[in-house]
């Protein structure tokens, strides 16, 4: 997530951005809310918000509104860089949209909700969101690949050798974690704790 320091595991990013803790005395012209007026979200607001004021390398400062997932505050907000470096990613209460700094109003909202846990794979070129129960993986030209279910209820990542990503997951048969690797190249993968249920062997 960014902050003030500079951090070699975060992708280079062209905008700059402040997160606002109260709406801005003078909000400036152009303004966008996320997501996007889609069935099923209308209330999405109620819940809160993330507002964040950006500034791209080009085309003017903008105010945007980023609703709130879920009010648990054990959900993740913040923002990261993409591998895109005129893209900005900001997941507000495990909410994850990645917007064009420079087109504001094309953004992408990560069908993964909640999204737990946002993991830069800088080497790779990839930002990797993680949910209960799969992993998403952004590249710079956009979505790279989703995972098939990884758990029943919950991913833990344990480690990244090379562009093999290790991790658990959990077995509701058994209530123990299950190891698991993803190729990162393909969203391919072995092991994981998620068995369909007998008689449905779709994930």
């Amino acid at each position: 997530m960014l902050d003030s320091a500079k951090d070699a595991r975060e992708f280079p990013h062209t905008w700059s951005v402040e997160i606002l803790k109260k709406p801005p005395l003078i909000a400036p012209v152009l303004q966008f809310i996320y997501p996007h007026q889609i069935a099923g979200e209308e209330d999405a607001l109620a819940r809160g918000a993330l507002q964040l004021m950006v500034r791209p390398a080009s085309g003017g400062t903008f105010l945007a509104t980023c609703a709130l997932g879920f009010t648990d505050p054990t959900m993740p907000t913040g923002v990261f860089a993409c591998p895109n470096p005129v893209q900005m990613c900001a997941v507000a209460g495990g909410y994850a949209y990645v917007v064009d700094t420079e087109q504001p109003e094309h953004s992408t909202h990560i069908a993964l909700k909640p999204v737990v846990e946002v993991r830069a794979l800088v080497a790779e070129g990839l930002l990797l969101f993680v949910g209960f129960h799969s992993i998403v993986a952004w590249g710079r030209n956009g979505p790279v690949w989703e995972s098939a279910r990884l758990s029943w209820e919950g991913i833990r990542i344990t480690s990244i050798d090379g562009d093999v990503l290790h991790g658990m997951g959990w077995n509701i048969l058994t209530d123990k974690e299950v190891e698991f690797s993803v190729d990162l190249l393909t969203g391919n993968h072995e092991g994981g704790g998620f068995t369909p249920p007998p008689g449905n062997q779709k994930s």
